[in-house]
């Protein structure tokens, strides 16, 4: 048998923000001390490093946005700004000692399990690779900005940015700005650059439902009592993850909302008298469709001399700013991106290539998919932190982070109990799966509020939340059921199955060579050899099965050629291949049988 290649790590994380951090720090706990953090950056933190515009925090309450091993009794607010958010995970890597496990400065741009030695290799933009038994891509879902293809984009004259790379080198006083979007980022910077820029006109396509921020600073005194006085800040925890949590009945069905919507509707008035602008600021869709906004200050900034609303769709940019439909052209010195992130589209350009060739490109081709969120057949030993339905429109990311890697860390702790070197979710499992969460969105808020939102891909399905509490989840994930999981040696499979190439054979003789994926057993009360796999996809392959149930023979080797089936095509282009009687490849009995009547004839 041919030596076998032993990966470097246990497991590369990549990512260092609150997904990386937790997974790293619940690896080492549980034993599993071979590990990197490949991190693209200088520095930890994620999203709260990456996105620094001014006003930039967070809506979630500080309390419940930190780990419920790390807690923060320091936070100085209800809901933090981002560089508190940095100062505490900065502090959660020196506390867990992860520096010492984090290559910072090394940019994933590829990943490729290896069938042959059951591990995957991780290369760099810097040009260094990193071979890991598993990996656990902590990257989350918002952290690839998206820029609309903007005719006239490439004439603007002046500077441009999205909101989560901006550019502080820019002095904006004097300047005309242009904002494109509303999203949760416009609405913490736009009332910054309101009292910085000389004119700032918001470009809505969109309005957003906006409710008020119970927001306030955390006095010195509170501060002394979370740090003091036992149980009280796993109290006050428990009480707003609860209060958030109540909120879910209301987006699982929104005939729920409307008490939502008269809180919405009378922080509307309350803020802006002038009914033109309210009617402007008004969504048609239901609460909760797209993202609810939190802010006190984003309807005032939008009343200032200053700043004007521009509700008329954009035709394209200019030289000079940026025109719109009814051709009217606003003058801009500066354009900002307030556009969002990529997400239910965000595997577009990745190069992640899982078991037998298949890229993530094939195995999403109807939409991202996984089981409980950190899972993908198709993609053995490899998790998600955060990926598909795993998120949350009411409650804290954190929360769910958590509970998947305690999920991730007990498969992998399994994967070495068992001496195994491969771990994969089960196809049935994941489709059974999917198919019971996007029932389970039909009728919910995400599906039918009468939106278009990020939540949801092209053909409108749910991509992106979970549709039920995240206590139900916690439940779901707390005990992992290993039976949903295939868990296999690789010595084991080297002993059943052939890899590598054979020839197809066509019932008028034309031949073509495919790499193909097979496992021959024999069955003794049958008393025959059954057999089945996999032909890889090629364009020649394509041409040739051209009927389900297609009778073909197939070569290995130097051995005689074997009556097959083409059964049908699988979703990746390759075609499903059986056969009876005698096996295409040798027996691991029929080998050993072999060398015993060979020694005996010597």
């Amino acid at each position: 048998m041919t030596a076998r290649v032993q990966p470097e790590f246990d497991v590369v994380i990549i990512g260092s923000g609150f997904a990386g951090m937790c997974a790293a720090i619940k690896l080492r706990e549980a034993g599993i001390q071979n590990i990197v953090v490949l991190e693209k950056a200088n520095e930890v933190g994620g999203t709260w490093r990456e996105n620094t515009y001014p006003g930039a925090g967070c809506d979630v309450m500080s309390l419940m946005y930190s780990f419920s091993f790390a807690p923060n009794p320091h936070w100085t607010r209800g809901y933090a700004r981002q560089p508190e958010i940095l100062t505490y995970l900065r502090h959660v890597a020196n506390k867990y000692a992860l520096r010492d496990c984090i290559r910072f400065g090394e940019e994933v741009v590829s990943e490729v399990f290896d069938d042959e030695n059951d591990l995957w290799t991780v290369s760099t933009r810097q040009g260094h690779s990193f071979t890991a038994r598993a990996v656990i891509a902590g990257t989350g879902p918002l952290h690839i900005p998206k820029i609309p293809d903007l005719e006239g984009s490439e004439t603007f004259g002046g500077r441009s940015f999205h909101s989560a790379e901006w550019d502080h080198s820019i002095d904006f006083a004097g300047k005309s700005v242009a904002v494109i979007g509303t999203g949760a980022s416009a609405v913490q910077f736009i009332p910054v650059l309101a009292d910085q820029a000389k004119s700032v006109r918001v470009f809505q396509r969109t309005p957003h439902w906006v409710l008020p921020k119970l927001d306030r600073p955390i006095t010195a005194a509170e501060r002394l009592s979370y740090r003091t006085i036992p149980g009280l800040r796993r109290l006050v925890r428990a009480g707003i993850y609860f209060s958030h949590e109540a909120m879910t009945a209301a987006f699982l069905n929104p005939r729920y909302m409307p008490a939502v919507r008269a809180l919405a509707d009378l922080h509307l008035r309350r803020q802006v008298p002038d009914p033109a602008l309210r009617a402007k600021l008004r969504p048609e869709y239901e609460v909760g469709c797209k993202r609810i906004l939190i802010a006190n200050d984003y309807y005032p900034a939008l009343q200032k001399d200053t700043v004007s609303l521009v509700t008329e769709g954009i035709a394209e940019l200019t030289e000079k700013g940026v025109r719109t439909r009814d051709g009217a052209e606003h003058e801009a010195d500066i354009v900002i991106y307030a556009t969002g992130f990529a997400v239910t589209d965000k595997a577009d350009a990745q190069q992640l290539v899982g078991r037998e060739g298949r890229t993530i490109q094939q195995l999403w081709r109807d939409g991202p998919a996984a089981y409980l969120g950190l899972a993908v057949n198709g993609l053995p030993n490899y998790f998600l932190v955060m990926g598909p339905n795993s998120g949350v429109g009411n409650q804290s990311v954190v929360f769910m982070i958590e509970s998947q890697v305690a999920y991730i860390v007990a498969c992998l702790q399994a994967l070495s109990a068992r001496e195994c070197t491969r771990v994969e979710v089960k196809s049935h499992v994941q489709q059974q799966y999917n198919r019971n969460l996007q029932r389970k969105s039909v009728g919910t808020v995400w599906t039918a509020g009468g939106c278009e939102s990020w939540y949801l891909d092209k053909e409108g399905v749910n991509r992106a939340v979970w549709p039920a509490t995240t206590l139900s989840y916690w439940r779901t994930t707390r005990t992992p059921d290993l039976t949903d999981f295939e868990y296999t040696r690789l010595e084991d499979r080297d002993d059943e199955d052939y890899r590598g190439p054979a020839v197809l054979i066509d019932t008028d003789g034309y031949e073509i060579a495919v790499q193909v994926h097979l496992l021959a057993v024999y069955q003794p009360v049958a008393n025959k050899v059954l057999w089945s796999g996999r032909v890889y996809p090629t364009t020649q392959l394509r041409e040739l099965h051209l009927l389900n149930n297609q009778p073909a023979r197939i070569r290995i080797g130097s051995n005689a050629d074997v009556d097959a089936v083409l059964v049908d095509e699988d979703p990746w282009g390759g075609s499903h291949i059986v056969g009876e009687g005698v096996s295409p490849y040798p027996l691991p009995f029929e080998t050993e049988l072999r060398t015993l009547l060979e020694s005996a004839d010597a």
